[in-house]
């Protein structure tokens, strides 16, 4: 009864040094994204919030997962600005630019993705490009007072917070 007692005890206690460990692991990730990022806390917060990054066990996987997190944010903001363009006849030239932005955006993080372990460096210039088109989009909308303009510029500026991050990742993984 007791080894049994002692066998049950002993599993907990490797249960719990196990899931520390992978906290651990996956918090020096974060960490180590973060450092590069100018909005450190809101950087610990979104890649904390979002279990691939949160359950990384390596630098590489939370890098990924921090591009995966803007790539899906672009698709999100190209999506919004189709069905905008088709609902909004007056700027639709502005807003179809402006999708076309997002979908460049999405391209340069797939290849920032595809290029991570092969050439972290070029990696990073593909996600920096990213903010080329954010300024972009900025220049087509921010300066209208339409409510799907301002919707467009809100996206906007949290597209610019995660690319940030994603930047900060690629340079993470460039040391």
């Amino acid at each position: 009864m007791m080894a049994s007692s002692f066998s049950c005890l002993a599993a907990f206690f490797v249960a719990i040094l196990v899931q520390f460990l992978l906290v651990s692991a996956s918090t020096k990730s974060i960490d180590a994204i973060c450092q590069h990022v100018t909005g450190k806390r809101f950087c610990l917060k979104t890649l904390s919030a979002y279990p691939p990054a949160a359950s990384a066990t390596t630098t590489f996987q939370a890098v990924r997962a921090a591009i995966h997190i803007a790539k899906s944010y672009a698709e999100k903001c190209r999506k919004f600005t189709e069905k905008t363009a088709k609902e909004n006849p007056k700027p639709k030239d502005q807003f179809m630019d402006c999708q076309d932005a997002y979908l460049r955006i999405i391209l340069s993080l797939r290849s920032a993705a595809r290029e991570l372990k092969e050439s972290p460096e070029t990696s990073n210039y593909d996600v920096m490009v990213c903010t080329d088109q954010t300024t972009m989009v900025k220049n087509l909308v921010g300066k209208n007072r339409d409510v799907a303009s301002n919707t467009i510029m809100k996206m906007t500026l949290m597209m610019n917070k995660l690319i940030v991050i994603a930047v900060g990742a690629t340079e993470a993984l460039s040391l």
